[in-house]
């Protein structure tokens, strides 16, 4: 079972909150900046700041506004996830290279081809993340994209040399096996990473792109346990 993602609806609230007040503050005149103005604090912008379920509303000024915000800034778990995922996900698109040549049916053949398709995209999105939040050091605790043998070996899922040299070697019925039996491991140990970054990363960006994983991978093990 996943373990419980954690609840960022008001931290978010209050990051969109803080570029409400920028905006308005950026604003000579209109009839939006007009509402928002509080004679008690020398006509500066207000905002009213929806209470977390049970509490009341706050009217927040700028100031206090950008203190409500989250911090949005990568931590060690964010960048962990991004450069370990990558390799990750590279191994899935060496396993899904060898179906068209070996598999039996279409079915695994097209499943593999979405597989690919999905994957590709999310491997470009996270390098240019990690570029972006390291300044294309890499960060984290691993290096340039976690790449080292023990950061494979860490990775759940992931399939051993020798499981690869095998479904290499197969072909036909007994490939279609191997190869289902192996990329559900390796979507179930992305879903794990990915729930492990939802409850110890910080950053917004990561966060959608780990709820992207576990949305599409918990849909192809469903699949792939139906073939």
């Amino acid at each position: 079972m996943l373990p419980l993602r954690r609840s960022r609806r008001f931290p978010r609230i209050a990051a969109t909150l803080v570029g409400a007040v920028l905006a308005l503050s950026a604003c000579d005149s209109g009839a939006g900046a007009e509402k928002t103005q509080s004679a008690n604090d020398g006509g500066a912008p207000l905002v009213v700041a929806p209470g977390k379920p049970g509490e009341p509303a706050r009217t927040l000024s700028a100031d206090e506004a950008r203190k409500a915000a989250p911090d949005n800034h990568p931590n060690t778990a964010d960048l962990d996830y991004a450069q370990m995922m990558i390799v990750h996900h590279r191994q899935a698109l060496q396993m899904t290279a060898l179906v068209p040549g070996r598999a039996s049916g279409a079915r695994l053949k097209g499943l593999a081809a979405r597989i690919d398709a999905a994957q590709r995209p999310e491997i470009d999105a996270m390098e240019a993340w990690l570029k972006g939040s390291t300044g294309g050091t890499g960060g984290g605790r691993h290096g340039s994209h976690g790449q080292s043998a023990h950061d494979h070996g860490a990775m759940p899922g992931m399939a051993t040399a020798a499981q690869l040299a095998e479904l290499r070697a197969a072909h036909g019925a007994a490939f279609d096996t191997l190869f289902l039996k192996l990329m559900i491991t390796h979507h179930e140990g992305a879903v794990t990473m990915a729930a492990d970054v939802l409850s110890q990363g910080r950053n917004v960006q990561m966060e959608e792109m780990a709820s992207e994983v576990i949305a599409q991978q918990t849909a192809e093990i469903s699949r792939m346990r139906a073939m």
